[in-house]
Protein backbone atom coordinates (compact mmCIF):
# COMPACT_ATOMS: atom_id res chain seq x y z
CA UNK A 1 0.00 0.00 0.00
CA UNK A 2 1.47 3.50 -0.72
CA UNK A 3 2.20 5.78 1.78
CA UNK A 4 0.32 8.99 2.14
CA UNK A 5 1.87 12.19 3.14
CA UNK A 6 0.07 14.56 5.54
CA UNK A 7 0.76 18.15 5.15
CA UNK A 8 -0.35 20.16 7.66
CA UNK A 9 -0.07 24.29 5.92
CA UNK A 10 -3.08 25.81 6.99
CA UNK A 11 -5.01 28.34 4.65
CA UNK A 12 -3.65 31.65 6.55
CA UNK A 13 -0.35 30.72 5.86
CA UNK A 14 -0.53 30.08 2.33
CA UNK A 15 -3.38 33.57 2.24
CA UNK A 16 -0.68 35.35 3.75
CA UNK A 17 1.94 34.64 1.17
CA UNK A 18 -0.43 35.78 -1.92
CA UNK A 19 0.51 39.16 -3.14
CA UNK A 20 -1.36 41.77 -5.82
CA UNK A 21 1.56 42.75 -7.94
CA UNK A 22 0.97 43.98 -11.32
CA UNK A 23 -2.50 43.04 -11.53
CA UNK A 24 -1.75 39.68 -10.32
CA UNK A 25 -2.17 37.74 -7.37
CA UNK A 26 0.99 35.80 -6.93
CA UNK A 27 2.84 33.70 -5.11
CA UNK A 28 6.66 34.23 -4.66
CA UNK A 29 9.14 31.56 -5.59
CA UNK A 30 11.01 30.98 -2.05
CA UNK A 31 7.44 30.90 -0.36
CA UNK A 32 6.64 28.44 -2.91
CA UNK A 33 9.76 26.27 -1.99
CA UNK A 34 8.83 26.86 1.55
CA UNK A 35 5.72 25.25 0.78
CA UNK A 36 6.64 22.42 -1.23
CA UNK A 37 9.10 21.50 0.77
CA UNK A 38 12.42 22.25 -0.91
CA UNK A 39 15.39 24.56 -1.62
CA UNK A 40 14.38 27.99 -3.62
CA UNK A 41 17.11 27.09 -5.97
CA UNK A 42 16.11 23.81 -6.85
CA UNK A 43 12.58 25.24 -7.54
CA UNK A 44 13.89 27.61 -9.88
CA UNK A 45 16.37 25.24 -11.80
CA UNK A 46 13.19 23.29 -12.30
CA UNK A 47 11.25 26.29 -13.92
CA UNK A 48 14.25 27.08 -15.70
CA UNK A 49 14.24 23.35 -17.49
CA UNK A 50 10.55 23.86 -18.56
CA UNK A 51 10.62 28.04 -19.65
CA UNK A 52 8.31 27.20 -22.05
CA UNK A 53 5.56 26.31 -19.49
CA UNK A 54 5.86 29.61 -17.75
CA UNK A 55 4.78 32.68 -20.07
CA UNK A 56 4.59 35.94 -18.37
CA UNK A 57 1.27 35.69 -16.99
CA UNK A 58 2.50 32.81 -15.24
CA UNK A 59 5.42 33.67 -14.22
CA UNK A 60 7.36 36.88 -14.06
CA UNK A 61 10.83 38.30 -12.12
CA UNK A 62 10.20 41.37 -10.18
CA UNK A 63 11.84 44.67 -10.51
CA UNK A 64 14.39 46.00 -8.14
CA UNK A 65 11.32 48.24 -7.37
CA UNK A 66 9.28 45.72 -6.68
CA UNK A 67 11.12 43.73 -4.55
CA UNK A 68 12.32 47.09 -2.26
CA UNK A 69 8.47 48.08 -2.33
CA UNK A 70 7.97 44.65 -0.97
CA UNK A 71 10.25 44.38 1.37
CA UNK A 72 9.58 47.31 2.78
CA UNK A 73 5.89 46.56 3.77
CA UNK A 74 7.92 44.24 6.43
CA UNK A 75 9.32 45.52 9.68
CA UNK A 76 11.72 43.04 10.30
CA UNK A 77 13.71 41.12 6.66
CA UNK A 78 13.00 37.21 6.54
CA UNK A 79 14.39 37.51 3.09
CA UNK A 80 18.26 36.80 3.24
CA UNK A 81 20.70 37.85 1.16
CA UNK A 82 19.16 37.04 -2.44
CA UNK A 83 21.52 37.49 -5.57
CA UNK A 84 18.55 36.96 -8.23
CA UNK A 85 15.37 39.06 -7.69
CA UNK A 86 12.71 36.47 -6.67
CA UNK A 87 9.82 35.39 -9.28
CA UNK A 88 6.60 35.52 -8.42
CA UNK A 89 3.87 32.99 -9.78
CA UNK A 90 0.52 34.00 -10.53
CA UNK A 91 -2.23 31.37 -10.35
CA UNK A 92 -1.70 29.90 -13.48
CA UNK A 93 1.88 29.51 -12.74
CA UNK A 94 1.36 27.68 -9.26
CA UNK A 95 -0.83 25.38 -11.49
CA UNK A 96 2.07 24.63 -13.70
CA UNK A 97 4.52 24.41 -11.42
CA UNK A 98 2.31 20.73 -10.58
CA UNK A 99 3.36 19.49 -13.56
CA UNK A 100 7.48 20.45 -12.94
CA UNK A 101 7.28 19.44 -9.61
CA UNK A 102 6.24 15.79 -9.12
CA UNK A 103 6.56 15.19 -5.53
CA UNK A 104 3.29 14.16 -3.92
CA UNK A 105 3.65 16.62 -1.43
CA UNK A 106 3.81 19.51 -4.28
CA UNK A 107 0.86 17.84 -5.70
CA UNK A 108 -1.09 18.12 -2.45
CA UNK A 109 0.49 21.47 -1.50
CA UNK A 110 -1.10 22.64 -5.44
CA UNK A 111 -4.55 21.44 -4.66
CA UNK A 112 -4.97 23.37 -1.38
CA UNK A 113 -3.65 26.63 -2.98
CA UNK A 114 -5.76 26.39 -6.36
CA UNK A 115 -8.86 25.69 -3.50
CA UNK A 116 -7.76 29.07 -2.11
CA UNK A 117 -7.60 30.84 -5.24
CA UNK A 118 -11.11 29.29 -5.99
CA UNK A 119 -12.32 30.64 -2.41
CA UNK A 120 -10.60 34.13 -3.49
CA UNK A 121 -12.39 34.59 -6.39
CA UNK A 122 -15.72 33.50 -5.13
CA UNK A 123 -15.22 35.92 -2.19
CA UNK A 124 -14.89 38.94 -4.66
CA UNK A 125 -17.67 37.77 -6.82
CA UNK A 126 -20.18 38.10 -3.23
CA UNK A 127 -18.51 41.24 -2.37
CA UNK A 128 -18.79 42.70 -5.66
CA UNK A 129 -22.37 42.07 -6.04
CA UNK A 130 -22.69 43.64 -2.31
CA UNK A 131 -21.05 46.89 -3.66
CA UNK A 132 -23.03 46.49 -6.58
CA UNK A 133 -26.19 46.42 -4.03
CA UNK A 134 -24.44 49.64 -1.78
CA UNK A 135 -24.51 51.78 -4.64
CA UNK A 136 -28.07 51.26 -6.12
CA UNK A 137 -28.56 52.10 -2.22
CA UNK A 138 -27.21 54.91 -2.44
CA UNK A 139 -28.10 56.39 -5.47
CA UNK A 140 -32.08 55.86 -4.17
CA UNK A 141 -30.78 57.67 -0.75
CA UNK A 142 -29.07 60.56 -2.56
CA UNK A 143 -32.81 60.75 -4.71
CA UNK A 144 -34.75 60.43 -1.51
CA UNK A 145 -32.82 63.15 0.33
CA UNK A 146 -33.40 65.43 -2.14
CA UNK A 147 -37.22 64.61 -1.85
CA UNK A 148 -37.07 64.56 2.23
CA UNK A 149 -35.31 68.36 1.74
CA UNK A 150 -37.79 69.19 -0.27
CA UNK A 151 -40.52 68.39 1.71
CA UNK A 152 -38.68 69.81 5.24
CA UNK A 153 -38.58 73.21 3.24
CA UNK A 154 -42.16 73.13 2.50
CA UNK A 155 -43.19 72.23 6.35
CA UNK A 156 -40.76 75.29 7.63
CA UNK A 157 -42.73 77.69 4.86
CA UNK A 158 -45.75 76.40 6.86
CA UNK A 159 -45.07 76.74 10.68
CA UNK A 160 -42.80 79.84 9.71
CA UNK A 161 -45.81 81.60 8.42
CA UNK A 162 -45.22 85.50 6.19
CA UNK A 163 -44.67 88.78 8.32
CA UNK A 164 -47.21 90.71 6.03
CA UNK A 165 -50.79 88.68 5.80
CA UNK A 166 -51.18 87.65 2.33
CA UNK A 167 -54.07 89.18 0.66
CA UNK A 168 -57.43 87.30 0.46
CA UNK A 169 -58.08 85.07 -2.79
CA UNK A 170 -61.77 84.40 -3.84
CA UNK A 171 -65.00 86.75 -4.03
CA UNK A 172 -65.56 89.19 -1.84
CA UNK A 173 -68.67 91.09 -0.28
CA UNK A 174 -69.21 95.04 -1.11
CA UNK A 175 -68.04 95.94 2.29
CA UNK A 176 -65.14 93.83 2.55
CA UNK A 177 -61.70 95.71 1.95
CA UNK A 178 -59.01 94.48 -0.35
Amino acid sequence: MPKTITIAITDDRILNNIYYIRGYKVLLDHDLADLYGVPTKRLNEQVKRNMDRFPPDFMFQLTDDEFENLKSQFATSSWGGRRVLPYAFTEHGVLMLSSVLNSERAIKVNIQIMRIYTKMRELLLTHKDILLKLEQLENQVAQNSEDIRTIFAALKELLNPPAEPRPRIGFRRADEKN
